[in-house]
């Protein structure tokens, strides 16, 4: 496709996608539905246009108010600087010299907003949390993330897997941390491949692999993973679990348990049971009140330790809707701690980088329930399940995982034992 062609096809996407009324992934997954003619390339430049422009969007912004013509092709344009050639044939002259002029600028003179390109909102509270670590936290958020792997310990070994994407030429290393996890850098069609198809391997980053390490699930236990989506750590669990005890994965979305169904069928696993639920005080939730072994609740949260892949999420996030989340994710933890028997173990995790829907979610339970449930620190855990080098995974009594410090997305974890 002519670069010029690429660039219109990038300014009518980028058009729907900062609407921002919906994930940016599925527009864009529309998007390409809609244009079935795309080859993988151009789908990839699409995709990728995109996301950098949602990454630097109050950069490019504030740049583009000294060129001319329609809005996002200008901030396409600037997302393609780091293409010098494709540019080039792209461009009429007038934006030619435009972007010469754009590239004369300093960026360390820029003011910080523009630098960090996070809304106020939240830029304050992580500076306050990281200090002399919150640019290198800004820089590794507007980073593309690796491709992390879980190998399905049911089914194969690590190095076993690992051999195989080298026969087929992907350069796999293993995770430093989480013992299942293969890293591979690149966008490769993993469903083609043996691996995929077979079951041997599913997409987890190695933090969601290290939330599923620290809960611990063991054979023949009572496990329930309590918000499970579509399914990524339940499957984890279930191969822990080595097929047996009975592992049920709880969610309120039939469209999210209905995406777990291809994945389990892959996994050769017998002991899930997906079941949705109208809320957390499902009847259920009551009928297993005191009889479950280990409880994971990955609650719903802002999303934004994802901001390496989900980009969108700093934009269309807001301190209610965070307020909001915390309510509901105290509601949840509440309700899930009723499931457990005596000797228990209980995980709270989110994917957010908020102390607020962690830390302070975390803490507030274990004040309101201190006669019942004892905090398990998070390095004991690690250590119990094999985890390896786990000292830098910890701050205090949790699991605290940032993408600039552990390469994973940002992940919180808390666990308790029930007395």
């Amino acid at each position: 496709m002519h670069p010029k062609a690429l660039v219109d096809l990038s300014t009518e996407l980028l058009r729907a996608v900062l609407k921002l009324d919906q994930p940016a992934d599925g527009v864009v997954s529309a998007f390409f539905r809609q244009h079935r003619a795309l080859g993988s390339r151009e789908r990839h430049a699409l995709a990728e246009t995109a996301y950098t422009v949602l990454r630097q969007r109050l950069l490019f912004q504030n740049l583009a108010q000294s060129g001319t013509g329609p809005l996002e092709r200008r901030l396409v344009l600037l997302a393609w600087q780091g293409t010098p050639n494709y540019l080039l044939a792209a461009t009429e002259a007038h934006e030619q010299a435009w972007l010469d002029k754009i590239r004369q600028i300093d960026p360390a003179t820029l003011p910080e907003k523009q630098r960090h390109n996070l809304p106020d909102w939240l830029a304050a509270p992580l500076k306050d949390t990281m200090g002399d670590d919150f640019w290198p936290l800004v820089q590794a958020l507007n980073e593309a993330a690796p491709l992390d792997l879980r190998v399905n310990v049911l089914k194969a070994k690590r190095d076993e897997v690992r051999q195989a994407l080298a026969d087929a030429g992907l350069a796999a290393e293993p995770t430093p941390h989480s013992p299942w996890g293969l890293r591979l850098h690149g966008k490769p069609a993993l469903h083609k491949l043996d691996v995929f198809t077979r079951g041997l391997v599913e997409v987890q980053d190695e933090g969601s692999q290290l939330l599923a390490l620290i809960t611990d699930a063991k054979r023949g236990e009572m496990v329930v993973d309590f918000c499970a989506g579509a399914g990524g750590k339940t499957l984890a669990l279930g191969a822990a679990m080595r097929n047996t005890g009975r592992l049920y994965a709880f969610d309120v979305s039939g469209h999210r348990l209905d995406a777990l169904k291809p994945r389990l069928a892959r996994s050769g696993l017998s002991n899930v049971h997906p079941a949705q639920i109208a809320h957390e005080r499902d009847d259920r939730i009551k009928r297993l009140a005191g009889k479950i072994d280990r409880v994971l609740v990955d609650a719903p949260c802002s999303g934004l330790g994802t901001l390496r892949r989900n980009p969108d999420l700093k934009w269309r996030q807001s301190p209610k809707a965070v307020e909001e989340l915390q309510a509901k994710q105290t509601a949840i933890l509440a309700s899930a701690a009723r499931l457990l028997k005596p000797g228990g173990r209980l995980v709270y995790a989110t994917c957010s980088l908020l102390a607020a829907e962690n830390e302070a979610v975390a803490e507030a339970f274990t004040a309101a329930n201190a006669a019942q449930f004892e905090v398990l620190p998070a390095l004991q855990a690690l250590e119990a399940a094999r985890v390896e080098a786990p000292a830098p995974l910890v701050a205090g009594p949790y699991l605290r995982l940032w993408p600039h410090r552990h390469q994973t997305d940002g992940f919180f974890a808390a666990a308790w034992q029930k007395r």
